[in-house]
């Protein structure tokens, strides 16, 4: 007599790009919610990393494949190749350092160019350091191109699972979807106080 197998049924999957300049903290966010701690050193990554991260929500759990991509310029050439088939994007830009915001423009052309209309997330992060140059005021490109927009901190944990859900709702078109279990994560570093 044979027994069959229950079938197990994979997690809903989407594809998520990590884009912005090098230095933002893309890998860093990526890596604080695989393992929950927060990386001190900076290593520019080469080309792309990819990591599963799954999240658990009220519906079950959705699982995010995290395209962390390199923000250097010499890794443009390839980039288009790695936006085929994205299901999502967060941009990221550092508010410590104004370029990375100018060129948030370009980031979201080029995701638009080659992903279509997909949902994007723009983030601020490093909003627990003093010495900002990219006010919250001054952040308005979302607004122009209806995007939502969280200003983050990776190492404080501010706002981290935010992009997150709001992505799982736009991707499952369910707005009470919430996660209800919290990674483990290693304790904050730092207090934020936030200002305009």
């Amino acid at each position: 007599m044979r027994t069959s197998r229950p079938k197990t049924v994979d997690p809903p999957s989407f594809k998520l790009l990590i884009v912005g300049d090098g230095g933002t903290g893309k890998t860093t966010f990526v890596k604080r919610h695989l393992t929950g701690e927060f990386e001190k050193n900076y290593e520019p990554t080469i080309g792309v990393e990819v990591h599963p991260l799954d999240f658990t929500s009220n519906h079950g759990i959705i699982r995010f494949y995290c395209w962390d991509i390199a923000g250097q310029e010499k890794s443009g050439d390839l980039r288009d190749g790695y936006f085929i088939h994205a299901n999502c994007a967060i941009i990221m830009f550092d508010v410590t350092a104004h370029s990375t915001y100018k060129n948030v423009r370009a980031w979201y052309r080029d995701l638009r160019r080659v992903c279509g209309d997909i949902p994007i997330v723009l983030c601020g992060n490093k909003v627990d350091v003093k010495k900002r140059q990219v006010k919250a005021k001054q952040v308005t490109f979302h607004r122009k191109k209806n995007l939502q927009y969280y200003e983050i901190s990776t190492k404080r944990n501010y706002n981290f699972e935010r992009p997150f859900q709001y992505l799982a709702r736009k991707l499952t078109g369910d707005d009470n979807l919430h996660f209800v279990e919290p990674p483990a994560l290693d304790p904050p570093e730092v207090t934020i106080v936030l200002c305009n």
